[in-house]
């Protein structure tokens, strides 16, 4: 349906943004020691705010990054007792990344890779070779991310700027049902900053400015962050963020059209603790973004994009009531994509098949809102010396489907239609001495309509998961063995249920509707390891260690297949255009299978991670003929080495990544990319952050841009400054 293309169009902040700059590096050169602060001191001041510490905040010293509480967890835990494939991308790890897309928050997360085509701003998040539709539940501050819209490429995707994100949570595989409806992939969470991580025990408020620089696109970053404590049971925080790039260049130097845009996004967020055992937290973000789209280079659609996410979450938790640790979640997300045409266009009348000429100044309208509630508590108690953490809850999301144009426009290939998607389930986390057990039950049903069509379907998905730790010895203490058998249901969505027309540029051939698409589902199974210890090598230090090897077996899975008039029974009808027509089709399964391995070592000096996943896939028809999975990412080998200097302030170090070629994927070829990153706390006040990324400019493609018409090769070297002043009282 075309190539997207960004135009850079506004250039008010370049100035401003480089005297911000270049004064608070001056500032950062000049700034005696004796008046700085260690980040990890800083961080730890922050900490202390919050009440709910054990929940979100950073671990106690000489823990490590496995060690942070997840913050979707049910049940407390953190990645490193977690009885499953999980992880956890904290602030520190944030800022490290300096990142400028959600793609850039996941490097180096094992089994997870993005697909975001040229609009590097929009990103579909894709696990163990699982993505879009729904398969992968892609979470902010609790509101499911549902907008979809149909192209070539990416199906689903979603939008969040990474400047507002404090930590990111993931967990893989369906042993995450508790989470919601569909998600087979396994689900991320972004959660979203707040007050207490801004301002420090003794102020009522405060605020900061941030000014960076990225060389490949010349791309500016400015944000300005502001909260305020009302009281010590009321605080605010604010947060506005605009970006402005052209488009890069790859690793031979060559210009990428369509990669460059603009983008305002903005985040309010209040606290409120009514109890000394209960939280309200109130939030909206959004964003704002435009560009062209572009077709053989030639700008075609003028895009107009508005996304809204609100959110309001309540939960108590009453130590002296071990049975109550309830949450209450609800969402609105609304998300507003408007396509003017620029130029009259050549297209086929999606009913007919027949040419047309789509005006200039013809729109073509994308409106999805999505709905959710989620609500559950846990209860902990004991039964004959085993400890238990029964939780049980439900939840529904709802997505309204509005589409709208001229004939002959691009929304027509995305149906209008309503969802429903609902679950209800019990888990039950029980402990004895040296043997853990997780057993759960959720059931799932759907409904989906239009104005022609009404299907539903319901289902109960079972998950098991027994976890020993057998010895107990002083270097075997730590080490944990596990065993998991789980399963997910997702329904089809709107569009793979309903999509139909004829497609609309350069050749005509119809798209079939398919209402009796069956629901997929996904089975897995899991064996992994967990492993911890402290005072290895010195006082002080901590190994972490999480490995798996899966085998998920998706049942009835969905996905699109090209069909021939000429077979018998194929419903492939002879029309104007080419002897061909699309539609989505069930198959027996698709298999999939891989390992994944995350580890890291942190002492005094610095930490040393590592992390790789192998993932290997195919489907298998109902007449048993397998084919490659197009959705497989590369494999992954990731080290990071960071080394912390003059009494922490400064860190500094690099990493290397290795990207094996998928098999069957026509684009993707084996690479490598090294990176390096510098960050100085110069003063309490004041901090300078320097990252290379693609150090050896090499030129590689996304594997998972394969699907798209032509190849977007991702940026060449890029160098990355940006300063942030704060000041509060």
């Amino acid at each position: 349906m075309g190539l997207i293309s960004w135009e850079r169009r506004r250039r008010w902040a370049a100035n401003g943004a480089a005297a911000l700059l270049a004064s608070v590096a001056a500032i950062a050169l000049s700034a005696p020691s004796a008046h700085a602060q260690p980040a990890t001191q800083a961080a730890s001041e922050q900490t202390d705010q919050s009440k709910k510490t054990d929940q979100q905040k950073a671990a106690p010293a000489g823990a490590t990054l496995l060690d942070r509480i997840l913050v979707l967890s049910r049940t407390g835990e953190t990645a490193i007792q977690s009885l499953a494939s999980a992880s956890h991308v904290d602030q520190e790890q944030l800022d490290r990344r300096m990142a400028t897309t959600p793609n850039e928050m996941l490097f180096g997360v094992p089994g997870v890779a993005a697909q975001a085509d040229a609009r590097r701003v929009s990103t579909s998040i894709n696990i163990r070779g699982l993505q879009d539709f729904g398969r992968v539940a892609v979470i902010v501050d609790g509101a499911r991310q549902n907008f979809q819209r149909s192209d070539h490429g990416t199906q689903s995707t979603f939008y969040i700027d990474p400047e507002l994100v404090k930590s990111v949570d993931v967990i893989r595989g369906p042993v995450a049902n508790t989470y919601g409806s569909g998600a087979i992939g396994g689900v991320v969470f972004f959660d979203t900053k707040d007050a207490v991580d801004f301002l420090k025990p003794d102020e009522t408020w405060a605020g900061s400015v941030t000014g960076r620089y990225e060389s490949n696109g010349k791309g500016w970053t400015t944000s300005a962050t502001g909260a305020y404590r009302i009281n010590e049971n009321w605080d605010v925080l604010g947060n506005i963020v605009y970006r402005d790039y052209d488009n890069y260049k790859d690793g031979d130097g060559d210009t990428v059209n369509g990669t460059g845009f603009d983008v305002q996004s903005g985040l309010f967020k209040t606290t409120i603790r009514p109890t000394e055992n209960s939280e309200l937290k109130l939030g909206w973000v959004g964003s704002s973004d435009g560009w062209d789209e572009t077709s053989g280079g030639v700008p075609v659609n003028d895009v107009d994009l508005k996304s809204n996410t609100f959110t309001a979450r309540y939960n108590i938790t009453d130590e002296d009531k071990s049975w109550l640790d309830l949450h209450i979640n609800t969402s609105y997300n609304k998300t507003n994509l408007d396509l003017t045409s620029l130029a009259p266009q050549n297209r086929f009348d999606p009913v007919t098949g027949l040419p047309v000429v789509l005006p200039a100044g013809s729109l073509s309208t994308f409106d999805v809102g999505t709905t959710g509630i989620d609500i559950w508590n846990t209860s902990r108690f004991e039964t004959n010396g085993i400890a238990h953490e029964l939780t049980y809850g439900g939840d529904w999301v709802g997505d309204n489907v509005k589409t709208g144009g001229a004939a002959g426009g691009d929304s027509f290939y995305t149906p209008s239609g309503k969802r429903d998607v609902s679950g209800a389930y019990v888990q039950d986390k029980l402990t004895w001495d040296w043997l853990e057990v997780i057993a759960g039950l959720r059931y799932d049903s759907y409904s989906l309509k239009d104005d022609t069509h009404d299907i539903s379907g319901d289902r109960l998905s079972p998950r098991v998961t027994v976890g020993v730790s057998p010895f107990e010895s002083a270097g075997l203490a730590g080490l944990q063995f596990y065993g998991t058998y789980a399963e997910g249901y997702r329904s089809p969505s709107i569009t793979e249920t309903l999509i139909s027309g004829n497609h609309p540029a350069g050749v005509s051939f119809p798209f079939l509707p398919n209402p009796n698409l069956r629901p997929e589902t996904g089975k897995t199974t899991e064996f992994g390891v967990n492993y911890k210890q402290n005072d290895i090598f010195e006082p002080g230090d901590a190994l972490r260690l999480k490995a798996a090897y899966f085998n998920n077996d998706v049942d009835d899975y969905i996905d699109g297949v090209t069909l021939s008039p000429f077979a018998p029974g194929s419903g492939c009808p002879f029309g104007p255009g080419i002897p061909i027509c699309f539609q989505y089709q069930n198959f027996a399964k698709a298999k999939i299978n891989g390992f994944e391995l995350e580890g890291v070592y942190d002492a005094a000096w610095g930490y040393a991670g590592f992390s790789a996943s192998i993932t290997d896939g195919h489907t298998v028809s109902y007449k048993g003929v397998e084919a490659d999975l197009a959705t497989i990412p590369s494999s992954q080998v990731t080290a990071q080495l960071g080394l912390r200097f003059l009494e922490d302030k400064l860190t500094v170090g690099g990493e290397v990544q290795y990207n094996g070629k998928p098999k069957g994927n026509a684009v993707a070829t084996d690479y490598t990319l090294v990176n390096a990153f510098a960050s100085y706390q110069a003063t309490d006040n004041l901090k300078v952050d320097f990252r290379a990324d693609n150090l050896f400019d090499v030129k590689y493609a996304n594997p998972l841009n394969g699907s798209t018409t032509v190849a977007v090769y991702e940026p060449g070297i890029t160098l990355k400054l940006a300063a942030t002043m704060r000041f509060g009282g």
